[in-house]
């Protein structure tokens, strides 16, 4: 018999349903539903071994409550900003501002990317000013975001489109730039036009890399919302986390963090989906 080795990735059909044939004789029922429903257990076995140890250590390290709250009172506090509309305010808010400057980014940066990936000259005016401005952090832009527009959401918009600007407009080029030549050839024997030859050749070669890098520039827009919101504008979950520091409320703090985080796992899973929507990417990750 082969030895049975238990949640080794890439186990080949067989030996893995000996293993289970195995598991079903040797474990209670329980286990052999956590062990089938293994994603997802583990994930929370995780999360409440962390909640513990955050309770035990609020509870018994001699920290103040009011400097380290514990988990259950940022529960309670969670429960009294949703229940004042809040929470749900300041996370539209920031939800807001993200995919505005998303897209905006979306909408400039891709096309400025074909551009500088198939055409040389364009390549050679533009890249070097580029590579000048996108190792500029977002955040040193925010006395000028500020001073150009004011208070409000636009300065926040606005640094939010810089730091997802700059990553798609790399990522784009260097994709465009890699097509193999093979496949122009093949649209020139159709005779395809100038447009065939976009949505026909460029994008459907160029989406794989593209959609991996909008994942990414969603997290760095996401994290750039925040930074902005404490500084520029009078809403969102930045400003939450600022005004409560302000406040002393300590466990509000940790409720915005808590959202953030929450808010973060959501846009990165909607753009997981959107990303294996393509042929070429229907494998986890």
């Amino acid at each position: 018999m082969p030895r049975c080795e238990v949640g080794i990735v890439g186990m080949n059909r067989p030996l893995a349903h000996y293993c289970r044939l195995v598991i079903s004789e040797r474990m209670p029922k329980l286990m052999i539903w956590c062990y089938d429903n293994r994603r997802a257990v583990l994930p929370f076995i995780t999360l409440a071994i962390t909640l513990l140890i955050w309770e035990l250590t609020a509870r018994y390290s001699g920290w103040s409550p009011h400097v380290f709250p514990s988990p259950s009172k940022v529960v309670y506090s969670m429960g009294e900003l949703i229940a004042n509309g809040a929470l749900l305010r300041h996370s539209i808010a920031s939800l807001f501002r993200v995919t505005v400057g998303f897209y905006l980014a979306v909408i400039f940066a891709i096309p400025l990317g074909i551009f500088l990936g198939r055409m040389e000259i364009f390549n050679l005016m533009l890249n070097p000013l580029i590579q000048f401005l996108r190792p500029i952090s977002p955040l040193a832009w925010i006395p000028l975001a500020v001073l150009w527009f004011g208070i409000g959401d636009k300065p926040a918009v606005f640094l939010i489109f810089l730091s997802c600007f700059f990553p798609l407009v790399v990522a784009t080029a260097i994709a465009a730039h890699a097509i193999n030549p093979i496949f122009f050839q093949v649209a020139a024997n159709f005779k395809f036009n100038h447009w065939e030859t976009i949505t026909k050749i460029i994008l459907p070669a160029i989406m794989p890399n593209v959609l991996t890098a909008l994942r990414l520039t969603m997290g760095i827009g996401w994290l750039v919302v925040v930074a902005a919101e404490m500084l520029a504008v009078r809403s969102g979950l930045g400003y939450l986390i600022l005004d409560s520091r302000n406040a002393l409320r300590m466990d509000y703090v940790m409720v915005g963090m808590m959202m953030i985080g929450l808010l973060g796992i959501v846009l990165d899973e909607l753009m997981r989906r959107l990303a294996h929507l393509h042929p070429s990417l229907q494998r986890p990750y």
